[in-house]
Parts: structure tokens; sequence; C-alpha cells
């Protein structure tokens, strides 16, 4: 199979990602007026998000620029599972798209909440409190099976690791801001991943 195959739809995958992503949050400064500065999370664990971070961006664009540069990575996977690595990048831009809807305004770049922020519970956040790390964690490692590189999967992983690391702090940010609420939210919803067992019934 021709390489060039699979990097036209590695870049078409990521750009529509990364369009999806970007208007949605100016969408979301211009219609609070609010623009959340990234120094709020100056911790070292953030620190060590944005250069991984910075890393898991670039490694993508390497790849898509020249594939030889990122030979050293190779797995060497057969045509069928890269495919697979497509199917499945695609459905995480559709999952992308309805995370960003649901959130609307309240999509911040940091740990902090917007100061109208309302709790979301509403789309993929009936049932998971963070899908956006979720669905970003499975494009990146479907983005290293497409381009058949081990190095951009791992990164993918990582990075979901250090963020995960940072979630009890939203977390923290949230019930101080919603209180009850939220409390019980957590109750019926999983972190990253449905819950199987949800106690009550959700409204």
């Amino acid at each position: 199979m021709n390489e060039n195959i699979f990097r036209i739809l590695a870049a078409l995958i990521l750009l529509t990602a990364m369009g999806i992503s970007s208007y949605h949050r100016l969408k979301a400064d211009r219609s609070t007026g609010e623009k959340i500065s990234r120094k709020v999370d100056g911790s070292v664990m953030m620190n060590i998000i944005k250069f991984g971070g910075l890393i898991l961006w670039l490694s993508p664009f390497v790849y898509l620029i020249n594939p030889e540069w990122m030979s050293w990575s190779k797995i060497g996977l057969p045509d069928w599972v890269r495919w697979l690595g497509v199917g499945i990048a695609i459905i995480n831009d559709g999952l992308l798209y309805w995370l960003f809807r649901s959130i609307g305004s309240g999509i911040s770049p940091t740990s902090a909440t917007r100061r109208e922020h309302k709790l979301s519970t509403s789309g993929p956040y009936r049932w998971v409190r963070h899908p956006l790390y979720t669905v970003g964690t499975i494009l990146f490692i479907s983005f290293g099976i497409m381009a058949d590189n081990w190095f951009i999967a791992a990164l993918g992983i990582l990075t979901f690791i250090a963020m995960a690391a940072r979630t009890p702090q939203e977390e923290t940010n949230l019930i101080e801001k919603f209180g009850d609420e939220y409390r019980e939210y957590m109750k019926r919803t999983g972190r990253f991943m449905p819950k199987l067992i949800r106690p009550g019934k959700v409204e």
C-alpha cells in the first residue's frame, strides 16, 4: 500500500481534529468574553505536560512531512491494521465534535473553570466526566497505528497519564464551584470511561 495514502488520510484526520478544537475553544472565549490564562496551571506537573504535549504535536507533523524521519520507530504493521487505525480515528473526530458541542462555552485550557461555567451533563458527559482526555488519547494512538509508528502511539499514552494526574485538581475546582451537584454527578459517571454500574437514575 502506498505510504502517501496513509499520510494524506492522517493529515486530513489530524487537521479536522485541530479545526474542531480550535473553533470551539475560540467560540467559548468569544461567547464568555473571558480568556483563561494558562499560567493558572503553573505547577511542575503542568510544565511536564506542556513539554510532552509539544513533542506529541510535533511528532505527527514530522511523520507527515517525511516518514523516513520517523523510520526508527516503525512497527511494521499490516495494511489492514493501519486501515483499522484510520477507521478508529475518523470515529474519534466525530466524538470530538460531539463532546465540544456538548460542553459548549465551558471548555477551558486549564484546570480552572470559567466564571459562568455550567455543569455539562449531556452528550458524552452524561456518562464520562472527562471524555476529552479519553478521545484525545485514542485519537493519537490511532494516528500511531495509521503511521505504523510506536513512538506517536506511546506519546499519546504518556500524555494521558500526565493529564490524568492533573484531573484531581480539576475536580477539586469543580466541587468548589458546584458543590453537591458535582459530587452526585461523580457518583453516576466514570472519570474517563462509563461506569458499568451506575447507582440511581439519571435525569
